[in-house]
């Protein structure tokens, strides 16, 4: 089966708040016949998109297709936070690359945040960004890591946005027991991710790049001469950028045994009106200290947006009873609140968290597997590759130096192992261990 229909209508937005609440775009044409082009990109999200706009700034001649609409993927689905730093946090990077490369990291994520802040501003987009991401920790031992971790942050790389919270501060502003401290990260922030990626689209398009919807890809030439082809048409390029995260299915062997596509889901409760105060006192978003993440923010009519559960297969379950269980466990006011919209999508993580960033082919670049952090690196990773393809690799090659390695189990034992793991750790998270 493959995943780009498995949950959804072909070409259409799944039902959810962000698509009903998404600014007008007119529908981009079907590829047809044969075309040519310096690049072509595979892929409408964050990471295609700005690849092709970074592109298109540089003078190269850019085609993009796209399987369904733009934003489609992750980048349309998503809990919409841009957070600071990379997946994995600076100790582990320090451990694993050695602090000079540890740091370039760092700056790397900082340009990647204030890339999209500046995005948003250049080109107009109809997208509010609003400051503020609030972590939440469920144990006194997460708390004083939490805390050391952010006088590391502001001794060690001069980041001097995050606040320590104590228990009081931590309930005061997330109005639930759940959590006994945590931090609030101020740089940091939440929009809407959908818009977001409506606004790098029309940006593009402004550029020059021609974007082409309902046009899926079948199949990657690489080569000297690369020819990426549709059911209706076909592109000859000079270069390719895959761009299809979780979705890129068998165009790229190599990546897919070490991307691994997963889902997770978000409902949106009905407008909460002034009781919307009680959930939340700030308008951040917040994410919590579970492996399985729940993370919430309102939104600009003030209804609950909140995210949890995971699932490893091709269909979703039961979003509302999926993820309504632990939004009541952290407001069990919400008992009696009507669900407007449940919604899924199909991210990508890797074995360390970490993006992979590769090239799969003669003449082909890639990047994906964010693991949760795409909103800012997705669109970094964009600008690196057109930085690549321009013949100015150095960034992409630092990111591409990260150890990845295959999901074990290979194609086909794969999924049943990542259950097996992803179910010791919701038992952990369970227990509260």
């Amino acid at each position: 089966m493959n995943l780009l229909h498995a949950n959804d209508r072909r070409g259409e937005y799944p039902a959810s708040y962000y698509a009903a609440a998404a600014a007008p775009i007119d529908r981009f044409p079907i590829l047809k016949g044969q075309h040519r082009a310096d690049v072509c990109v595979v892929g409408g999200g964050y990471t295609g998109l700005s690849a092709a706009l970074h592109l298109a700034q540089k003078g190269y001649d850019v085609i993009l297709v796209e399987a369904h609409r733009i934003g489609f993927g992750a980048s349309g689905r998503n809990g919409g936070q841009l957070g600071s730093g990379q997946r994995q946090d600076q100790v582990w990077l320090e451990k694993t690359i050695g602090n000079e490369n540890a740091h370039r990291l760092w700056d790397l994520a900082e340009e990647a945040k204030a890339l999209v802040k500046s995005l948003i501003t250049d080109h107009a987009m109809p997208v509010t960004f609003h400051p503020g991401i609030a972590h939440a920790c469920r144990s006194e031992a997460e708390v004083r890591d939490a805390h050391a971790y952010a006088e590391k942050l502001r001794r060690d790389y001069g980041y001097t946005h995050v606040e320590p919270l104590d228990r009081t501060a931590i309930r005061r502003l997330i109005g639930s027991t759940e959590y006994v401290g945590g931090e609030i990260d101020r740089d940091a922030g939440h929009l809407h991710p959908l818009n977001y990626a409506i606004g790098l689209a029309q940006a593009a398009a402004k550029a020059g790049v021609r974007i082409h919807e309902m046009s899926e890809v079948h199949r990657v030439e690489p080569g000297p001469k690369p020819v990426v082809r549709t059911p209706s048409g076909h592109v000859d390029c000079a270069t390719v950028i895959l761009a299809g995260n979780g979705y890129l299915g068998q165009l790229s062997p190599k990546v897919a045994a070490k991307v691994m596509p997963i889902n997770n889901f978000i409902v949106a409760t009905e407008p909460l009106g002034e009781a919307a105060k009680d959930i939340l006192s700030e308008p951040v978003a917040v994410a919590d200290s579970r492996f399985v993440v729940n993370y919430w923010r309102l939104s600009e009519d003030n209804r609950l947006l909140f995210g949890g559960g995971e699932s490893y297969g091709y269909r979703f379950p039961d979003i509302i009873k999926t993820v309504s269980k632990p939004m009541l466990q952290v407001y069990p006011q919400l008992a009696k609140t009507r669900i407007d919209y449940a919604w899924g999508g199909t991210l990508a993580i890797t074995v360390n968290r970490m993006p992979c960033f590769a090239r799969p082919g003669q003449n082909v670049f890639s990047v994906s597997g964010y693991s949760g952090h795409g909103v800012a690196m997705a669109t970094l990773a964009g600008k690196l590759m057109a930085e690549a393809t321009a013949g100015q690799a150095e960034r992409f090659d630092l990111m591409a130096s990260l150890p990845q390695t295959r999901f074990p189990g290979g194609v086909a034992l794969r999924w049943p192992l990542l259950v097996l793991a992803m179910t010791w750790y919701s038992m952990r998270d369970r227990l509260g261990v």
